[in-house]
């Protein structure tokens, strides 16, 4: 199952952790957490912090522990097609939270979601279109679903992760809509 997920951070410098995770299966359901930060990360990021609005304080209020919050992530996440729409940054966290908790960093990967997109209407639209055309049409498919994506993201890991499967909806029923009107 495809699920798409988003990190926020203490920062975008080098040493900068997780602090949010959140992720949605494709079918809807979802979970967030936030991350209190593992011995030694020490990072943070003022205006990062004006922009997902996450102070330290709250972390230590209401987040969980960074193994167990990477042992949740293994034990939900393990087998799926994991989608991200900054997979460079996403994978950064997700791999330095796998280490933090002991857990090989690999265990889990992430794609970037215009592959899911892209997947999700050729696979719907590949019997009913001749080759040059279905990539034309998956091409039109995935332009039109990611125009309508909020400009901005909200900066929050729930949020930002519910957008990307909302523009994942929006591909697959426009490749849907199109296989009605060819058939």
């Amino acid at each position: 199952m495809k699920v798409f997920l988003d990190f926020e951070a203490s920062s975008l410098s080098d040493h900068s952790y997780p602090i949010e995770i959140a992720w949605v299966f494709q079918d809807g359901r979802s979970e967030s957490h936030l991350i209190v930060p593992a011995p030694g990360w020490e990072d943070w990021d003022a205006a990062a912090q004006a922009i997902h609005g996450i102070n330290r304080t709250m972390l230590a209020a209401e987040g969980e522990r960074h193994d167990v919050v990477a042992g949740r992530m293994i034990e939900a996440l393990t087998g799926h097609d994991l989608f991200a729409s900054a997979p460079s940054w996403d994978g950064k966290w997700l791999s330095r939270l796998l280490r933090a908790a002991k857990l090989p960093r690999h265990l889990l990967r992430l794609r970037d979601t215009d592959e899911a997109l892209r997947e999700t209407a050729t696979e719907i639209l590949r019997s009913a279109l001749p080759l040059p055309r279905l990539d034309v049409e998956v091409h039109a498919i995935i332009a039109a679903a990611t125009a309508d994506k909020p400009h901005q993201p909200a900066h929050r890991a729930l949020a930002d992760a519910v957008a990307e499967r909302e523009t994942w909806v929006r591909a697959r029923q426009a490749a849907r809509d199109l296989l009605v009107e060819i058939e």
